[in-house]
């Protein structure tokens, strides 16, 4: 008798148990497919948004790259014109963004030569080509390098010899001549200036560099 109960109880208690068990299976491939759904309807989304601009095209380009440096006018028409972007959309769109100040050749100009004499001691001559390869204008070129004098330049050969010189102790005089001053005119010093130096430099350490020349 309580078997026979028992037994009919278990049975129930499986039928709610399978009820329950396919509930949840319906469910769970209820909720996959309304995944898929929205998975479905984020990609038709996507792909029915209208194409950029050639305008939008080039604010988003300019903005890119001036977010990694600071940029001349010049580098980003060019980098527009690789992009195929129409020349009167670039200039339009670069006309805005130096009205803006997010282009400055003058300020570009002004932070490279301080920048690239500092760091790499660079003279006038070798920053004017650098900044004129760049399409800094020649009014904003020269206006950046009267930062930079005759006095200031010249006590940066100096300590570029300094630097250089005990590199070149063992070498024959004449050598140690072409290195030294060679190396200064690689950085844009005057012929004149870079002999001076040199000169000097040799001096200092006991070398006769009267009839120096190179």
């Amino acid at each position: 008798m309580w078997e026979q109960e028992r037994g009919g109880t278990d049975g129930g208690e499986d039928r709610r148990e399978g009820s329950r068990r396919g509930r949840r299976e319906s469910g769970g491939r209820g909720g996959r497919r309304a995944e898929g759904r929205e998975g479905r309807e984020v990609r038709e989304d996507r792909q029915e948004l209208p194409p950029q601009s050639p305008e939008e095209q080039a604010r988003a380009i300019c903005l890119r790259l001036l977010t990694g440096m600071p940029r001349t006018r010049r580098q980003l028409a060019d980098a527009l014109a690789k992009r195929d972007i129409p020349e009167e959309v670039s200039e339009q769109v670069l006309s805005r963004f130096e009205e803006v100040g997010l282009i400055d050749d003058a300020a570009f100009a002004g932070a490279w030569v301080e920048s690239r004499h500092r760091g790499r001691g660079l003279a006038r001559r070798a920053l004017a080509q650098e900044l004129r390869t760049k399409g800094v204008a020649p009014t904003l070129v020269q206006e950046a390098l009267e930062q930079l004098d005759s006095d200031q330049e010249e006590e940066t050969a100096r300590e570029l010899v300094e630097r250089k010189l005990r590199a070149t102790r063992g070498l024959e005089r004449d050598k140690r001549i072409r290195r030294l001053a060679g190396m200064l005119a690689r950085k844009g010093y005057p012929e004149g200036m870079a002999l001076r130096v040199v000169r000097r430099a040799l001096e200092a350490e006991g070398e006769d560099a009267d009839d120096l020349t190179i």
